[in-house]
């Protein structure tokens, strides 16, 4: 098993005399598939029993990678550096996966090495994060740097080719846009996954992203011919657990009941739009995680940077790495959706204003009541006034209205009542003795 003959998908029976299987950590592995719902014999028929599916490789690193045939797992070939490498993550990996298993960092499944002929082939299982029930119509590798990162002409002859960030901000400048809710958990997740990558002295990784532009004719077949063949390849119904990306980016509050009834329609995609409004599904998870900071890639860091600005190369320190990875994904890739439609705002404009001008309205209505009861009670005032010149002969008649000039003093520094009005109230005040406070 494991040993691919050129040009087949099938796994040849070895009969080799120097044959040898190894499996590391098997103890720990076997944690990590209990924990995400991988039963042992769901687990060997999907990676021993059926034939594997052999996927291209976009990047320069030479690895194989093959699929199963339950769409699960993926195969990949890993250098002996990179083995060790996992290895001493493990017990930081044993520990993250405890608090958080919702995390679009890769879920390792199994660490082998296949021994034939002198060779040493060492390989790891993963969850798959592009499933091939629904076509990909734009898949990106993302860094969050710039420097010579571009797809190839021989990657883009492909029939699905991997783009990188520099044709994504030409491609889809506008970015991609979710709910609010969405959005605020996806960036939590991935801010989470880089602090955690950053503590492991982790740089370099990518965040591979799978765009499928949602067709309402053609959804529905594609999602029930998967399922028929998936059905009548799975042995017993395997599904892995928190292995979707909406999985993924939600938070534990959630069961996994309502998070299989949520994703059933979207195969577990993220459900977005782009600066046309076209409706679509996102599936990502970060990958390339076995890079750790070793003295070749400072090395490596330090001669691009002779040349080129060091800030855009991928190869850089952990701590810096992470920060301009989120940066990137939350000001270029991932937006919320009110930046997109303007109605709402709008309407938020209109409302605020309409509130305004009914306010503006009421404090008028108020005001004019309240001139109109003023000028009353002047002219009350003045008719009262004239009255007591022509029958009394005296304006401050001590028949009429007691005299306090005191109080009247005190009132008038406390409310500021102008002398006008204050005449009407010296006149008036056992009247109307609440208009004077107020």
């Amino acid at each position: 098993i494991f040993v691919f003959s050129e040009g087949s998908n099938l796994t040849p029976a070895h009969h080799y005399p120097d044959f040898r299987f190894k499996t590391y950590a098997p103890l720990a592995f076997r944690y990590f598939r209990e924990l995400f719902g991988i039963k042992p014999d769901d687990y060997l028929y999907s990676i021993c029993c059926e034939p594997l599916i052999e996927l291209s490789n976009p990047g320069a690193s030479g690895s194989l990678f093959f699929v199963t045939s339950d769409d699960e797992f993926i195969i990949k070939t890993v250098q002996h550096k990179e083995a060790e490498f996992l290895q001493k993550l493990l017990p930081g990996y044993y520990m993250n996966l405890n608090q958080n298993p919702r995390t679009l960092l890769p879920k390792f499944y199994g660490l082998y090495c296949v021994q034939s002929g002198g060779i040493n082939i060492r390989i790891i299982v993963m969850n798959n994060v592009l499933p091939r029930a629904l076509k990909m119509h734009l898949t990106y590798d993302l860094k969050g740097s710039t420097y010579k990162r571009r797809a190839s002409r021989k990657e883009r002859e492909k029939s699905y080719p991997t783009f990188k960030d520099l044709d994504f901000l030409q491609d889809i400048h506008e970015g991609l846009y979710f709910d609010s809710e969405t959005h605020s958990a996806l960036m939590k997740t991935l801010q989470r996954d880089c602090r955690v990558l950053e503590s492991f002295k982790i740089m370099d990784y990518s965040l591979l992203l799978g765009i499928h532009i949602l067709n309402s004719d053609t959804k529905e077949e594609e999602g029930e011919n998967f399922q028929s063949s998936a059905d009548t390849k799975r042995h017993g119904g395997q599904k892995v657990l928190y292995s979707t990306a909406m999985e993924s980016i939600q938070g534990p509050g959630k069961s996994g009941d309502s998070v299989t009834t949520e994703t059933t329609n979207t195969m577990g995609g993220i459900p977005a739009k782009n600066h046309k409004g076209e409706k679509l599904l996102l599936f990502m998870g970060i990958i390339d995680i076995l890079q750790s900071y070793r003295l070749m890639k400072k090395l490596e860091h330090s001669w691009k940077a002779l040349f080129y600005d060091g800030d855009t190369v991928s190869v850089h320190r952990p701590s810096f790495y992470a920060d301009r990875f989120l940066k990137f994904m939350s000001t270029r890739v991932f937006k919320k959706v009110q930046a997109l439609k303007s109605s709402p705002s709008k309407k938020r404009c209109n409302s605020i204003t309409a509130l305004k001008a009914a306010s503006q309205e009421v404090v008028y209505a108020v005001s004019q009541e309240w001139k109109d009861e003023k000028r009353g009670i002047l002219a009350e005032g003045l008719s009262y006034a004239s009255l007591d010149e022509e029958v009394l002969g005296s304006h401050h008649h001590p028949d009429l209205v007691p005299s306090t000039p005191s109080l009247f003093e005190a009132a008038s520094l406390a409310t500021t009542i102008s002398s006008s009005s204050l005449d009407v109230e010296e006149h008036y005040q056992h009247d109307r003795p609440m208009l004077c406070s107020s």
